[in-house]
């Protein structure tokens, strides 16, 4: 299974984009990032839309399919870490094999997105930074690799 994250925004030097690498680097499944970015002056729903249209683009040109897109969603679902390890491992044995996860802008994602996506995964009420987000995801899954190993990386 190959992982994916798609993110509104340039990923920007420094520790958040270090973070991610570092995670990235560690895991034994492919892990891409894929940015996109509108650089027109979109405001609002405009902006929220477009962003939408872009990330749905750019799923579009992957190529691997079966794919499962998980929408970054404060109304999403929240899971402890050991639940999103099995998550990860039902989808692995259904043979998905591509999981992307989705970060929207600072509005969050357009309905057209959420709609898509065939899971809501939500990290908490709090609001995080969208750079830092990505560093979250790339951990859970790096740690989610080593529940599934049977790796005593986190006591469950």
């Amino acid at each position: 299974m190959r992982l994916l994250l798609v993110a509104v925004g340039k990923a920007k030097p420094g520790p958040a984009a270090a973070l991610f690498e570092d995670y990235r680097a560690r895991s034994r499944l492919p892990l891409d990032l894929v940015e996109v970015e509108e650089r027109r002056p979109l405001a609002g729903p405009a902006l929220k839309r477009r962003e939408g249209e872009l990330l749905l683009a750019a799923l579009a040109r992957r190529t691997l399919k079966p794919r499962l897109m998980v929408a970054l969603d404060e109304r999403g679902e929240a899971l402890d870490t050991a639940a999103f390890a099995r998550r990860l491992a039902g989808w692995r044995d259904r043979g998905v094999a591509e999981l992307a996860f989705v970060i929207g802008g600072a509005d969050g994602l357009d309905p057209a997105v959420l709609d898509a996506a065939g899971f809501r995964l939500s990290l908490g009420p709090m609001t995080w930074p969208h750079q830092l987000v990505r560093g979250l995801i790339a951990e859970q899954l790096y740690r989610a690799q080593q529940i599934l190993a049977g790796h005593p990386y986190h006591r469950a």
